[in-house]
């Protein structure tokens, strides 16, 4: 019997759920099976689990090998995710995020998973039962308190999404930058302008300069001026994204999305095509710097680290610049073909649940909220205008929409945004940047602006 169990645990999915800290790849292996999900985890000592007999009626999802590098556990993880005890971060997430009805834990040092377990909301979800012991031929498993909370947050449609968000999100604007707009553009597209409109007001009247101290996000920071109509702002943030300059811009690929929209926005507001022309120059600079030979981003010219956030801000920028721009201007046929190149390589990285990674195209590294969210709204933006195949890319848009689901509470709290990030000097600081599990404006206003999508 544990033969033909070891054949069939073999030939299934094998699915990489983290990194250690040497980055080697924790898997996950997925069996057949209806019924009731078991995560059976095993090798939290670093020994490596024997096959165990499942009951029949019950879905076993299996982590043969937890702890690889036999790294020092601790259950709720402590620090930094997933900077500080990086294997116990990853493996609570996933359980949180996976929410089985049933966790069993093979092996004598459980390093306090199994009374954390009891005792905590997994990765704030909920409670997961937790035993030793695989259950018994038509035994009667009852959801896990973690697998009703993720079945409420799939239920919700994407109008109840984006109210609860805006309950949280969109509610202020200390500097017009992108982080704080992307919440407002979001609650303007859901009909509450009336209520952001007071928000910005002291920007429209001149009683503060929305560019007084000037940065890349100011400029994207300003397309909630264009959604409201103020030609004038939307002018000054374009003709300042018009100069180029490392300086403003940092050589970083987020200046596809900082500086392209606003461009494309000033030239639809002005009907001056001299922005369609510059937003054409600014994309083929970015490129020039930071596209890789095998159409992903760099995040800047210091490594080739794909990071996630770094090719979400590209595949975003051009989704808004080319809704802006006239289908028959010089510059919409290669930006076109720039969006469409970019994010067919992006849907070959997408992971099997719909996310995309913190490291674009690095097995096991933490799937990344904030990309996610914004490469959904690119890829929805491009099926919706006709620019991309609808066959191909709507089960994409719908399990990128049913992850980012699974990881929005109802009141606001996200699952795994990395914190602000700049240019990075090596490839690993990409993989020690902090996964916020918590309320985050950023992640916030990306998911409210998806939902509206």
């Amino acid at each position: 019997m544990f033969a033909m169990l070891a054949a069939t645990l073999g030939a299934a999915e094998r699915i990489p759920i983290g990194l250690t800290a040497s980055g080697a790849v924790i898997e996950a292996t997925q069996a057949e099976g209806d019924g009731p999900v078991v995560v059976v985890i095993g090798g939290l000592d670093g020994t490596s689990m024997k096959p165990i007999r499942p009951a029949p009626g019950v879905r076993v999802i299996s982590v043969p090998l937890a702890n690889p590098d036999k790294a020092k556990l601790v259950f709720p993880p402590e620090g930094t995710a997933y900077r500080d005890h990086g294997e116990s971060h990853y493996l609570w997430r996933w359980l949180g995020i996976t929410a089985p009805d049933l966790v069993v834990i093979e092996g004598a040092d459980d390093f306090g998973l199994a009374s954390a377990l009891a005792e905590n909301a997994v990765a704030g979800v909920g409670r997961i039962p937790v035993r030793r012991a695989m259950p018994k031929t038509g035994e009667k498993i009852p959801p896990s308190e973690a697998h009703q909370e993720i079945e409420r947050r799939l239920a919700r449609s994407p109008r109840q999404v984006a109210e609860q968000l805006a309950q949280v999100y969109g509610h202020e604007l200390p500097e017009p930058v992108y982080i704080p707009g992307m919440a407002l553009l979001g609650r303007v597209r859901l009909g509450q302008r009336a209520e952001v409109e007071p928000i910005v007001a002291p920007f429209v009247s001149g009683a503060k300069d929305s560019l007084a101290k000037p940065t890349a996000s100011h400029l994207s920071g300003h397309l909630i001026f264009g959604e409201l109509g103020n030609t004038e702002l939307v002018r000054r943030a374009a003709d300042l994204a018009a100069t180029e300059s490392d300086q403003l811009y940092s050589q970083m690929s987020d200046a596809v999305f900082m500086g392209c929209p606003i461009l494309a926005k000033a030239g639809k507001l002005t009907g001056d095509k001299k922005y369609f022309d510059r937003a054409l120059e600014h994309l083929r600079y970015m490129q020039k710097l930071d596209l890789r030979p095998d159409g992903l981003y760099r995040h800047s010219p210091l490594n080739d680290a794909a990071w996630g956030r770094g090719n979400a801000f590209p595949a975003l920028g051009l989704a808004l610049a080319l809704t802006d721009i006239p289908r028959d201007h010089p510059a919409f046929a290669p930006m076109l073909r720039a969006f469409q190149d970019h994010v067919q390589v992006l849907a070959r990285f997408q992971n099997e649940e719909g996310m995309w990674r913190q490291v674009v195209d690095r097995p096991g590294v933490y799937p990344e909220f904030s990309a996610t969210a914004m490469i959904g709204i690119a890829l929805r933006r491009g099926m919706r205008q006709g620019w991309l195949n609808a066959a191909e890319y709507q089960p994409r848009i719908e399990r990128a929409w049913r992850a980012v689901l699974r990881r929005t509470a109802a009141d606001g709290r996200l699952m795994d945004v990395c914190e602000g990030t700049g240019k990075q000097k090596t490839a690993d600081d990409y993989l020690r940047r902090g996964a916020i599990l918590d309320r985050d404006p950023r992640g916030g206003g990306m998911a409210l602006y998806f939902a509206t999508e």
